[in-house]
């Protein structure tokens, strides 16, 4: 089957007109037009932008200041503890609105079913929830004690 790309493009209507063949060269031509508007503004970049080298260039900054110690710090877990549960929350948080819909569109056999499935993903977010706050892994500033105290019963929890 040959094809006249000219005539094709010259109808208002080529990409409905039925044929597979027209989605698949509609697709492939959306798909070479961004390639090339996204490799088009690198090349220009590279082009245009001033190719003098710095020994300023080079050096290593934060947010503009100049850096101070080693890069290498060992940060405190908190940070990560904290960001994480974050995130498990807020995913919760997302997962309950398909959840809303569906309970409250479903018949009772639907709702029944939902209702326990959402109890029992909450009652493991609550149980995750109560272990970081007994623990105290949610408390901004441990003490020295606290954290001695902790260890100390760890410690006798393994033997």
């Amino acid at each position: 089957m040959m094809i006249n790309l000219p005539a094709i493009v010259g109808q208002t209507n080529w990409l409905h007109s039925g044929s597979s063949v027209m989605l698949v060269i509609g697709v492939l031509l959306f798909l070479a037009v961004g390639l090339a508007i996204c490799l088009g503004g690198l090349v220009v970049g590279w082009l245009v932008r001033p190719k003098l080298k710095h020994p300023e260039k080079g050096a290593i900054y934060e947010c503009g200041e100049p850096t101070i110690g080693p890069g290498w710090v060992q940060f405190d877990l908190r940070f990560y503890v904290v960001a994480l549960v974050f995130i498990i929350f807020d995913v919760e948080i997302a997962l309950f609105w398909p959840w809303a819909v569906v309970f409250g569109q479903g018949n009772s056999q639907v709702k029944t079913a939902a209702l326990y499935d959402m109890l029992f993903f909450f009652g493991m977010i609550v149980v995750g929830f109560l272990y970081l706050w007994r623990y105290g892994y949610l408390d901004w500033v441990r003490s020295a004690p606290e954290v001695q105290e902790e260890s100390a019963l760890r410690s006798e929890a393994r033997s």
